[in-house]
């Protein structure tokens, strides 16, 4: 048997559903980390600067038919670009691939959405993306191709301080700020053999030094071997005049001795040995 639902049941389900669905449409939430700008769709107040009525957070409630609520970020954003090419004075071809971590200023945040009315993405594909390409293109042309090589951390500095400068007063604060910079192949080319040429040439350097010390230790081992055997034969000459000297009295009573016929000389009347003999005493 089928049992029906009464009317008033019924009416209740749908008109909490359809109050589901208005709350849906009518209220939305803004982060803490974010802003809500509040506008009025067709507002001809000119004191509202576009219909903005003020910023919001938290829970938002709205006429979704006269009103909207735009949201931006106010936290770090960061974007690595597509590379594109800049050329300096010289005319050869660089690709740059920018990284941005910028922040929208809250104090601004309505002057950003009165002036371009876009969301975020749109703002870093439309005039952000318009603002690096600038700067790099403006500060590439004080350079020629072997003083950007020489010197990417000033050209990064330069191209900093324009987006600061061109960023900052729309709104926009640069947190931080990179670029990959590719020169032209001829140039990595021209490059890289320039360093391979420095390379070799340190290492010939490094060889002829290498040589040179060990000529030095070679020669510093000669002289401590020639000046060993000098002290040693110094010292052999001494202990040979030293035993020379010895000897030379032994060796010539020796020598007498040996010519001597047993005969003492006679001096004077009497006879006196030319030699001192032991006299037993």
């Amino acid at each position: 048997m089928a049992t029906n639902f009464p009317t008033k049941t019924v009416g209740i389900f749908s008109g909490m559903i359809l109050l589901f669905i208005l709350a849906a449409c009518c209220c939305t939430t803004i982060d803490s980390a974010s802003v809500g700008i509040r506008f009025k769709k067709w507002s001809s107040n000119e004191q509202l600067r576009g219909g903005v009525e003020g910023t919001c957070r938290g829970w938002v409630w709205y006429n979704p038919i006269t009103e909207r609520i735009f949201e931006y970020p106010t936290y770090i954003q960061r974007v690595t670009y597509e590379p594109f090419t800049v050329n300096p004075k010289d005319a050869a071809i660089f690709s740059m691939t920018p990284t941005l971590a910028y922040q929208i200023d809250e104090n601004k945040a309505i002057d950003i959405f009165v002036k371009y009315r876009k969301p975020v993405k749109e703002l870093e594909n439309g005039y952000i993306s318009t603002c690096i390409f600038e700067a790099y293109r403006t500060c590439a042309n004080n350079y020629t191709s072997d003083e950007l090589m020489a010197n990417r951390a000033k050209f990064e500095t330069e191209v900093r301080a324009r987006l600061d400068e061109s960023m900052n007063q729309e709104g926009f604060i640069v947190r931080e700020f990179t670029t990959k910079i590719d020169p032209p192949a001829s140039l990595s080319e021209a490059i890289n053999a320039k360093n391979e040429a420095v390379q070799n040439a340190l290492k010939a350097e490094n060889k002829v030094k290498e040589a040179e010390a060990e000529a030095k230790i070679a020669i510093a081992k000669a002289k401590g071997e020639a000046e060993a055997m000098r002290i040693q034969g110094d010292g052999e000459a001494y202990y040979n005049r030293v035993v020379a000297a010895s000897l030379n009295s032994l060796l010539v009573q020796q020598y007498a001795i040996e010519k001597w016929n047993g005969e003492l000389p006679t001096y004077n009347g009497g006879a006196t040995p030319f030699i001192n003999l032991p006299t037993g005493k």
